[in-house]
């Protein structure tokens, strides 16, 4: 009997109620795949010996299921309104709705007042789940609900809150928060233009969210201070840090930078030429932090602490992080080179 099966039961259903929501052909059974979904990560968020991760997971629940009921109010209304063939005012009012409470889902701007503190207070294989699964089912759903002014308002907020929060963090957590609120501004202006865009997107993400995160989490860093006295190694490690790190802020030539390429390049193409210049000029803001924090800790001097690091070397956590490294390093280079062969 494995120790905590219990995990492997609610990360079933986890899965479970995202593929319901995904592949539903009602708005019903769309809001039953996302309960399922709810009340499967509960349980996944909550520790017996963590009252952050309770607290968290109690504001989650409550901002959920908030959106929840917004969620089925819109649907139940709109079957008022299919049968009583009312005004066009009133369905794009209920869309508006229904887009607004996927948006709190997901923690969009400017619903992302419960994103950053429930980050806070949970474990990073947790923070994984929140930043990269829990998002599809929402932003699926959000695709097909298409408000055009909502969603460039949505964008504008995402990129102008999150490169602006994120310049006096020092929680590393609220970090990543911050700055998966502006990849999802990326993301929404990718859907205003072809969902296959938006695929391609949100893969790079999670590829880089995971990368970071599984370095984070290896070395137990939940802070900037503990960057900044880390190690008596050279800066290898913290080589290791910063190039995923660059590359979420999307520096070329890191991977990160092509996913933001082909969004830039889409937008232009279609003559959103002000929003693509607003997603550049924060995104800008948000890379600039990342690069002082790299700067500060690779070359300003700082007290370092004398940890032995001689075991690490040798398991397999060194050789995955070389894998996420050279693959950030190369994986524009590579890209480049298939682009050119086919």
């Amino acid at each position: 009997m494995l120790k905590n099966s219990y995990k492997m039961l609610f990360l079933t259903t986890l899965f479970l109620g995202t593929l319901i929501s995904i592949c539903s052909s009602s708005w019903l059974s769309v809001w039953m795949g996302l309960e399922i979904n709810l009340l499967s990560f509960i349980p996944l968020m909550m520790k017996s010996n963590n009252l952050f991760s309770s607290e968290a997971s109690l504001k989650y629940f409550l901002t959920q299921a908030l959106a929840s009921s917004m969620l089925l109010f819109s649907i139940i209304f709109f079957f008022i309104i299919y049968f009583k063939n009312t005004s066009i005012t009133s369905i794009n009012f209920m869309n508006m709705i229904m887009s607004s409470t996927f948006m709190m889902k997901i923690g969009m701007s400017p619903f992302h007042f419960w994103f950053p503190i429930v980050m806070e207070g949970l474990s990073w294989i947790n923070n994984l789940i929140l930043m990269t699964w829990q998002k599809i089912a929402p932003i699926i759903l959000l695709s097909y609900c298409l408000n055009f002014y909502l969603f460039i308002i949505s964008i504008f907020l995402s990129s102008i809150f999150s490169s602006i929060n994120g310049l006096n963090q020092t929680s590393m957590r609220k970090l990543l928060a911050y700055s998966s609120i502006n990849h999802l501004g990326w993301m929404t202006a990718s859907i205003l233009i072809n969902e296959n865009i938006w695929m391609i997107y949100f893969l790079f993400y999670s590829f880089l969210t995971i990368s970071i995160i599984f370095i984070f989490n290896t070395f137990k860093i939940f802070n900037l201070n503990q960057i900044f006295s880390f190690l008596n190694f050279k800066n290898l490690i913290k080589t290791f840090i910063f190039i995923p790190l660059l590359s979420l802020g999307g520096l070329p030539p890191f991977l990160g930078f092509f996913p933001k390429w082909m969004v830039i390049e889409s937008l232009m193409m279609n003559n959103y030429l002000l929003l693509s210049l607003i997603l550049i000029y924060f995104t800008l803001i948000t890379l600039y932090f990342y690069l002082r924090i790299s700067y500060s800790s690779l070359i300003l001097n700082y007290n370092e602490m004398n940890w032995n690091y001689k075991q690490f070397y040798n398991n397999k956590n060194f050789k995955l992080l070389s894998i996420f490294l050279y693959t950030n390093l190369m994986g524009l280079m590579f890209i480049n080179m298939l682009s050119f062969i086919f």
